[in-house]
């Protein structure tokens, strides 16, 4: 049980433990927090834990809310709270017991010492937690769009409603104002951006001409509205319904989410190791290859635009300061890889953290929708959406779900005693969507052609006869191109069947021939059940 699961094995995990049907669980401290799971003893491996950013002890607080979980009222008369010593603390003390008595072998009992870097504990440390007062709780309010956008939308007296907010809180006074300044910065910002207005009467309201689900919810939501009004349809590379603006509008947002550091460390990695590989190819040496290495991290489209934008959007707005833009490629990357969730999962290594990678995606699919007004909007950006909420819907509906009901102002009513969430719908229900993946699924077969993948192909498609199709291919031509022209709907053509969807992939090779293609059928009701396009190879051939 830890964060890095998907929630719908989190909550069974959860479930079969309050019905007193697992023996043991294996658990970070996320086990600690708010679930009531009968829990006789609790055995605490370490005394320290990382925290994001380095090795620390566990605070008194952290101690005995995890140990709260030992004894449950209700379910167990008393509970056991178990601390294992250092590893190298047990390796000595077995050591010295297998002496025994004898003094010879005593004397020749060679101890361990702990590990480099290790953040040692002692029984002296357990019991100084046990009796240690819990640390106190410090505020840490913040005054943020998204507050300000919800006060005013829910209408009254919304200067009193702000004023109750920032001063009737535990803050300092000192940092109350600040949060007022705050507060006054955001609405000139927000009234600036016209997306608020003061009527004649002293009122403060939203511009009725936004969409009935906008929100600002992230705190740099007003830099990202600013941000889209730099990009222009009709001026990206390749020209107008290149795809290209869609994915620099997700990029945009994408800029303004949470780092997730899981994410970004093996997509560095991944990008570093593929760096190296072509380094030594190009004859390199290795102090060499270490500079450049220095230099590559994790993709950041947009980068230098975002960050001029930035600077010169703080400098009338300079609260936006406290918030870091962090320009990233996962929604991006993920679509232009045309992968799958268990795809890209694999791809980066995720396997220990799907849950984080499902989190952010969920967040990128809400805050797109809520953050991207109208005007634009497009029907690949619509594309791009409808396929992101679908796949996150397919991997564990419970998250999009329950937003959703939220969002249509419904009461969430769960069956009593589920084990696991609801079925998510058919995966061909949703049209949109499931056509966007069906066009991914061929493109993922041009990549994988274009970088001669053979063994990945035919892992695909095991008797498609990919090898003997692509020596055919490239004796008439020198590549395959991958470019946002090649996976232009216009050389994926779809003939939708009730049962069956005939699609043909044009392959795009550089003389523009456009003359050989990829023929495949897509069994509808497979798909349906397994929840992606289950498609057949039918042809690899010259037109």
């Amino acid at each position: 049980h830890h964060a890095g699961m998907l929630p719908r094995y989190r909550r069974l995990v959860e479930t079969l433990a309050q019905q007193g049907l697992l023996r043991v669980i294996c658990g970070t401290d996320t086990l600690g927090v708010g679930i009531n799971v009968p829990i006789r003893t609790v055995l605490i491996t370490e005394l320290s834990k990382y925290d994001g950013s380095r090795m620390r002890r566990l605070g008194a607080r952290e101690f005995h809310q995890i140990s709260g979980r030992a004894g449950r009222a209700g379910y167990d008369p008393y509970g056991n709270v178990v601390v294992l010593a250092p590893e190298h603390e047990i390796d000595n003390a077995q050591a010295v017991a297998k002496a025994g008595d004898d003094p010879k072998k005593l004397k020749k009992v060679k101890k361990k010492q702990a590990p480099k870097g290790f953040i040692s504990w002692s029984e002296q440390s357990f019991d100084k937690l046990i009796e240690a007062e819990p640390e106190i709780l410090t505020p840490r309010m913040q005054m943020t769009s998204a507050m300000l956008i919800n006060i005013i939308a829910r209408g009254g007296d919304v200067f009193g409603n702000v004023r109750s907010i920032v001063f009737d809180n535990h803050q300092p006074r000192r940092e109350q104002y600040a949060l007022a300044r705050r507060a006054l910065a955001i609405f000139r910002t927000l009234r600036d951006a016209e997306l608020i207005e003061v009527t004649g009467d002293g009122r403060i309201r939203l511009f009725l001409d936004l969409q009935p689900n906008f929100a600002l919810n992230q705190p740099l939501s007003p830099f990202a509205l600013a941000a889209l009004e730099l990009l222009d349809p009709d001026e990206q590379d390749g020209g107008a319904g290149s795809g290209h603006y869609a994915l620099d509008v997700v990029s945009v947002i994408e800029a303004t989410l949470d780092d997730p550091r899981q994410i970004l460390s093996q997509q560095q990695f991944k990008a570093r190791g593929e760096a190296v590989g072509e380094m030594k190819r190009e004859g390199i040496e290795y102090d060499e290859r270490m500079e450049l290495l220095e230099e590559i991290t994790h993709p950041k489209p947009l980068d230098e635009l975002l960050s001029q934008a930035f600077e010169t959007f703080a400098a009338s707005q300079p609260w936006v300061r406290d918030f870091a833009l962090s320009p990233k490629s996962i929604v991006r990357d993920m679509f232009e890889r045309a992968m799958s969730f268990a795809e890209f999962v694999q791809w980066y290594q995720l396997g220990r953290s799907e849950g984080l990678v499902l989190r952010y995606l969920s967040d990128a699919y809400r805050t797109i929708r809520q953050t991207v007004p109208p005007e634009a909007q497009t029907d690949e950006l619509d594309d791009i959406v409808e396929w992101l909420g679908e796949m996150v819907r397919q991997v564990d509906s419970s998250l999009v779900d329950e937003w959703e009901t939220l969002m249509a102002g419904l009461d969430a009513d769960p069956a009593d005693g589920a084990v696991l969430p609801p079925s998510p719908p058919s995966v061909v229900a949703n049209r949109r969507a499931f056509t966007v993946l069906v066009r991914n699924a061929m493109f993922r077969r041009v990549q994988l052609a274009a970088l001669e993948r053979d063994n990945e192909l035919v892992a695909l498609d095991p008797d498609a006869g990919w090898p003997e199709a692509l020596d055919a291919y490239f004796d008439e031509h020198d590549d395959i191109l991958t470019g946002s022209a090649a996976r232009s709907p216009k050389l994926c053509e779809i003939d939708e069947g009730a049962d069956v969807w005939r699609v043909t992939q044009t392959i795009d090779d550089p003389a523009g021939n456009h003359d050989w293609r990829i023929a495949a059928a897509i069994d509808l009701a497979e798909s349906a059940e397994t929840g992606e396009p289950v498609l057949t190879i039918t042809a690899l051939a010259r037109l």
